[in-house]
């Protein structure tokens, strides 16, 4: 079982993590932090380069944790955090990956979940440190808190649709 969770927080965590470090730099294919900037904006996010810069360092931070096992709670509700975000981003085009559906995002919020309620196993930091195992409450409260903000964190940064997309009468200032 700690031989699964091992290779299951290392992929999953690196991956996250690597995708982070694309938002942020020209690694990985990433597009430097203009692209990532611009890759919100496209999206609808205001912030520019706060919000790439926190989202970036938000997945290279839940990423290199989960991959270590370390604080791994928080870990995971950091990742499920971002990933809800980026699984609302991908919504309006359906489930599946290849129609650049949320299936991909999805996947890792779920991963995220199973890793908060497994733990890390004993081939952790966690475990190294004496901090295993965490309570049930912890890992329930991590479940519902990480998607949670998430959401929040869409509803937040968002922004309305252009003004000619929008309703006569809702009309607002962006």
């Amino acid at each position: 079982m700690d031989a699964g969770l091992l290779v299951l927080r290392l992929v999953a965590g690196l991956l996250i993590a690597g995708h982070g470090v694309q938002k942020v730099s020209f690694r990985l294919g990433g597009h430097g932090l203009a692209g990532g900037t611009e890759e919100f904006r496209h999206d609808g996010f205001r912030g520019g380069r706060l919000t790439a810069v926190v989202a970036g360092g938000s997945q290279i931070g839940a990423g290199l944790f989960l991959a270590a096992g370390l604080l791994t709670p928080l870990a995971a509700m950091a990742a499920m955090g971002v990933m809800t975000v980026a699984g609302t981003v991908k919504r309006p085009k359906g489930l599946w990956v290849q129609n650049d559906g949320y299936e991909y995002p999805l996947v890792l919020v779920v991963v995220s979940a199973a890793l908060a309620l497994t733990g890390p196993g004993r081939w952790s930091l966690d475990d190294a440190l004496g901090v295993t195992p965490w309570p049930l409450w912890v890992a329930l409260a991590v479940i519902v808190i990480g998607p949670v903000s998430g959401l929040l964190t869409r509803l937040v940064l968002h922004r309305q649709p252009a003004t000619s997309e929008r309703k006569p009468h809702a009309q607002t200032a962006d």
